[in-house]
């Protein structure tokens, strides 16, 4: 089994309203284990095209992955599309009600309980995998050594039913070989040059490894694969091939294992033992939740303030009126004096700060959409840097700030 397709089932996610996170979930579990997605169709939950894209799906791929529209009633389109593609009839399973009945009990819910009941109704030839966080089983159906699997499309039920059971029986049937994965975080330096530079290191990988480079912001990350029988075999093989990469790239490489900025900048705070806090305005929390969604970043954390209005930054941050009054509020010296006062506040070895305009609209000041100014307080050292970025929408402008701001922190502490 090499091959998996996905299929996101319903309306909801083709009008835009919903984001499919389930397919970029599944495809990275997938992944670890080295099955390899190579299709994702969104589609309505419509029988016959619903039929029409399993016919598809199975051309394609050994392992089909199907998410969403799966209801509570009878007239369930998903549940009747696989039984009438599988030439199957659609049945009441006893261990999926028991387990049905047991779920509402335990949420006090058993009223309810018939008209969910029609969730326990399940093509006759399929395989129930329990769902433990919603009503809707997980059913699999096999044809001619080709599995598909067909979830609820709730995120939060997804993601145990693929880690906790379906992972577990592809490995376990399948004997699939391990994947080890390492990742070479490098900054300052264009990828294109980056990529000559290593060049004849990549060239001379062993067959089993694969290098990907992946751009995030103005950080590459060189994301080496390794795939075979053992893992610690692999783990000791990638480790081999990074320090034969680093003489080439010393000067650039800001962490060798965490994937995430934040959790690069976690280790570094948790290995001088230094404290941060942050002042923001146009990154609306952004970046204190990006910093606070690191398990542990208590302990270097000790707060933030979101001054967006202007009278708020004067009386909570100390920012001087007549600062404001000369340079107006989104500028280099309001974002100085931003970290300043968050510095003082929580008295933190670290401070950061934002001011900039995030959009749709000008700022109060009339600078123009996407203007940011933010600083990087370390103990008296000040570092202020201007980014103009009118491309981004909103939450994307926020974002990308946030990221910047840590990596450029992330680069000053490591080359300290």
């Amino acid at each position: 089994m090499e091959k998996a397709v996905l299929i996101t089932i319903g309306d909801e996610i083709l009008s835009g309203n919903t984001v499919d996170t389930n397919s970029n979930f599944i495809a990275a579990e997938l992944k670890n284990i080295g099955i390899k997605v190579t299709q994702i169709f969104t589609i309505s939950d419509e029988i016959n095209t619903i039929k029409n894209t399993l016919e598809s799906a199975l051309e394609i791929g050994d392992l089909i992955i199907t998410t969403g529209g799966l209801g509570p009633t009878r007239d369930d389109k998903t549940k009747k599309a696989i039984a009438e593609f599988f030439n199957d009839d659609i049945a009441l399973d006893d261990v999926t009600f028991n387990h049905l009945k047991n779920y509402m009990e335990k949420r006090g819910r058993l009223e309810i309980l018939e008209r969910n009941r029609e969730q326990a109704f399940v093509p006759t030839k399929s395989t129930v995998f329990q769902n433990h966080y919603g009503t809707a089983p997980c059913m699999m159906m096999e044809q001619e050594g080709k599995l598909l699997f067909s979830l609820p499309g709730v995120p939060y039920e997804v993601k145990p039913l693929i880690k906790d059971q379906i992972i577990p029986y592809l490995q376990e049937k399948f004997k699939l070989n391990y994947i080890s994965t390492r990742i070479v975080s490098v900054v300052g330096i264009p990828e294109s040059i980056l990529a000559d530079t290593i060049e004849d290191w990549e060239l001379a990988l062993p067959e089993n490894l694969a290098l990907s480079y992946l751009p995030v912001g103005t950080r590459v990350k060189l994301r080496l694969t390794a795939t075979g029988e053992s893992e610690m075999a692999l783990q000791q093989q990638l480790e081999e091939e990074i320090q034969k990469l680093l003489p080439l790239i010393k000067d650039h490489v800001i962490a060798t294992s965490e994937d995430k900025i934040e959790k690069i900048l976690g280790e570094i705070l948790n290995e001088k033992k230094l404290t941060i806090s942050t002042a923001e305005s146009c990154t609306g929390g952004d970046l204190a939740k990006m910093i606070t969604s690191n398990s542990g970043s208590s302990k270097y954390y000790l707060g933030g303030i979101i001054a967006y209005a202007t009278e708020k930054k004067i009386e909570i941050l100390k920012v001087k009126k007549e600062t404001i009054d000369e340079f107006t509020v989104v500028s280099e010296q309001v974002a100085a004096e931003m970290a300043e006062g968050c510095q003082k506040l929580f008295k933190t070895n670290i401070s950061l700060s934002t001011t900039g305009v995030a959009g749709p609209g000008k700022g109060e000041d009339g600078k123009k959409v996407g203007t940011v100014f933010y600083t990087i307080r370390i103990d008296d050292k000040v570092v202020t840097s201007k980014l103009y970025m009118p491309h981004l929408d909103r939450l994307d402008f926020m974002n990308f700030v946030s990221q910047k701001i840590i990596q450029d922190l992330v680069g000053i502490l490591v080359a300290e």
